[in-house]
């Protein structure tokens, strides 16, 4: 049986599980997904398992996305300009890897706003860690010229506007408020506003009426954010989304179909979120 899994330290709190088992009973595929917890400093044991075979591939979370795609034989060019890993698979005895993050936000947001490229208007990038690169990566690749990143950090904003060049933009963190005129997406990649953690400190008074808020934060569904930008009436979309998309292509990798991110499947892990 073909077996795949992700890995992470700590994982119980994984979903993935629950998103690869629904698509594997609904295409009555013979495959296994599973959860395996890897400490610090076991990934390179790890990963010599899935080479030998005894997995078709893993999907990667913290604290190891970063060590994964300097051990993996090859990495794409999407992983290598992230800087990280999240999907492993093997190939001819190789182990292959990308970064899917890029496409579930991607996806996630033209199947709720199809038309956004066509908004006049700056995407505005908060926070500067892997999912921000991720993020910057999607828009620099859907075509934006011009988009505008900003970081509690000043030094980490401006790292990624070097890594990414003149598209790019570093605006300070004290001026974050006053720059939102004429943006048309917020993104939110940060984890504030995730379970415990105070809520992003963003008034939302100076965007556009038109803009949309998008916040990478799943749990909880309904985030401060989200909740502030909808009292506003502006458009919002929540991370959740961009995890099932994000889930795609390893998918397709591992057991040789493309699957279908549905309603059902949407509801399955908003009921399991809520739940816990």
């Amino acid at each position: 049986m073909r077996t795949a899994t992700v890995i992470g330290w700590p994982i119980s709190h994984s979903r993935s599980p629950l998103i690869h088992t629904y698509w594997l009973n609904r295409y009555a595929i013979a495959g296994r997904y599973e959860r395996r917890p890897v400490r610090p400093g076991e990934l390179a044991a790890f990963l010599d398992t899935v080479r030998a075979g005894e997995l078709v591939g893993a999907n990667v979370t913290v604290p190891h996305k970063e060590e994964a795609l300097k051990l993996v034989d090859h990495a794409d060019d999407i992983a290598l300009a992230i800087g990280a890993a999240n999907t492993l698979w093997t190939d001819g005895g190789k182990l292959r890897a990308t970064n899917t993050d890029a496409h579930g936000f991607l996806a996630n947001l033209e199947a709720a706003f199809p038309a956004w490229r066509e908004e006049a208007g700056v995407p505005f990038v908060v926070g500067a860690g892997g999912a921000a690169r991720a993020v910057i990566y999607a828009l620099k690749a859907a075509g934006c010229r011009k988009i505008r990143v900003t970081n509690r950090s000043a030094d980490r904003a401006g790292e990624l506007a070097r890594h990414f060049g003149s598209t790019v933009d570093a605006a300070d963190w004290q001026d974050r408020a006053a720059g939102l005129a004429d943006v048309s997406l917020l993104i939110n990649t940060t984890t504030l506003g995730m379970g415990a953690n105070p809520p992003l400190d963003l008034p939302l008074a100076g965007l556009p009426a038109q803009a949309i808020v998008y916040d990478l934060i799943y749990v909880p569904l309904r985030t401060p954010l989200i909740a502030a930008a909808e009292l506003r009436g502006l458009r919002t979309l929540g991370g959740l989304g961009m995890l099932l998309h994000q889930a795609v292509v390893g998918f397709e990798h591992w057991f040789g179909r493309r699957p279908e991110v549905t309603d059902e499947l949407f509801r399955l892990v908003a009921a399991d979120v809520e739940a816990k």
